[in-house]
């Protein structure tokens, strides 16, 4: 079917996509052809609906996880990758972690080997959807989280093991340090060339959508020279590329009484752990958030929780040019092949690759209908069961009932 369909191409920065874009997808494990299936329709009317007809997405499958290694012997093969590459952009489900040795993670592996430096992982309640907190509504952040350094690097050894006695020897020896005997010993690297690109991103992204304040999450009160310096690279990058559209927090009070000059972007940084209270107590003063791996990947699920969990929560794992958008849950093998279990994280994935194409008006009205029907109650096994008079639907109903509010 791909013959009928056009590559994505990128220039000057800018992605071109054609009418007819081919777009690889990984349909995932566990859960993940259910939900798949459930998706891909959503995305299929949603466009036929928004553009007559003009536009259509043209889908190529790549292989990854348990499909892959059945059919080829290998659980990430080389031409999934490539595809990704080549295609720009991608979909994709959730993936299994292998057990044993090899790969560390199939979804770290690939954020690696494409590049894609920056999870970005939008956090907004839809109306209707049960939730723990009083004021669902006042959380609207987006999450810029660093994906290629920190802790989730990698660069680990084992407690005991040769390596990490030769590590620990030379670091007491010539450093005057203190680690204790068979210590597990892991190195955290964070540079000025990561911070700032995702930094970067985080800010162009603030500005094209007129958000307000962009706000570096670290512990740099603690970790100085790491996440310290990922704060301080943060505002050298604001003040080198940003000048005259972004102010940082300490000016606009020591320069500006606290008032916003017009156009202005607000650069601020808050510590770690005050950022989980901060979201719960004032969640309505953030908009976009920049921060290490390790920090992003808490903050997100935390967030998620407010809004209905990590079901309702989409994600992408984004580079220069190639942007790869996923479920942000796992592949919850006990429910797979049951059409039981809800597919929002997939869909609201879509709808961010939808906004990526720039095919607003088809993101737009898949929120719509999602938010329609969540309102009529009619939702999968985990929201019904936490409202009052809800029909309990299965994946593909689910699927079936947004399209017709679509």
């Amino acid at each position: 079917m791909t013959e009928s369909g056009q590559k994505i191409t990128f220039d000057d920065g800018q992605l071109n996509v054609p009418d007819q874009p081919i777009i690889p997808f990984i349909e995932g494990d566990g859960i993940g052809p259910d939900i798949w299936a459930a998706s891909v329709r959503v995305f299929d009317a949603a466009v036929e609906k928004s553009y007559d007809g003009q536009k259509r997405i043209v889908w190529k499958e790549i292989l990854a996880g348990e499909k892959a290694n059945e059919e080829t012997g290998e659980w990430l093969p080389q031409d999934s990758v490539d595809a990704i590459s080549d295609y720009l952009v991608a979909i994709k489900g959730p993936l299994t972690t292998p057990v044993g040795g090899g790969i560390r993670s199939l979804n770290v592996s690939l954020r690696q080997l494409l590049d894609l430096y920056a999870c970005v992982r939008p956090v907004k309640w839809i109306r209707g959807v049960p939730s723990p907190v009083k004021s669902p509504e006042k959380l609207d952040i987006v999450i810029f989280r660093e994906n290629t350094e920190d802790v989730y690097a990698g660069i680990e050894w084992i407690g005991g093991s040769e390596e990490a006695e030769r590590i620990r020897e030379f670091i007491n020896s010539n450093f005057n340090k203190s680690i204790r005997e068979n210590s597990g010993i892991g190195i955290k690297p964070i540079s000025p060339f990561g911070t700032k690109r995702l930094i970067r991103k985080a800010v162009d992204y603030a500005i094209a959508h007129n958000r307000g304040t962009v706000t570096l999450m670290h512990k740099g009160n603690i970790m100085k020279f790491t996440e310290g310096s990922f704060r301080d690279w943060g505002y050298d990058l604001a003040a080198e590329e940003f000048g005259d559209s972004v102010i940082s927090e300490e000016a606009l009070w020591e320069k500006h009484d606290g008032q916003v000059p017009e156009g202005r972007l607000v650069m601020r940084d808050r510590i770690a752990d005050s950022m989980f209270q901060q979201i719960l107590l004032r969640s309505d003063e953030y908009e976009v958030i920049a921060t290490p791996n390790l920090n992003g990947d808490y903050i997100s699920d935390a967030a998620a929780a407010q809004v209905g969990g990590l079901g309702m929560a989409p994600g992408a794992n984004m580079g220069d040019s190639v942007s790869m958008f996923e479920a942000t849950h796992g592949t919850a093998p006990k429910y797979a092949d049951q059409d039981k279990v809800n597919p929002s994280s997939v869909i609201l994935s879509g709808v961010m690759m939808l906004e990526h194409l720039g095919w607003q008006e088809a993101a737009d009205s898949i929120l719509r209908a999602m938010e329609a029907t969540i309102q009529q109650k009619k939702v999968t096994y985990d929201l019904a069961r936490q409202m009052d008079g809800a029909t309990k639907l299965a994946t593909s109903a689910y699927a079936d009932t947004i399209i017709s509010n679509i």
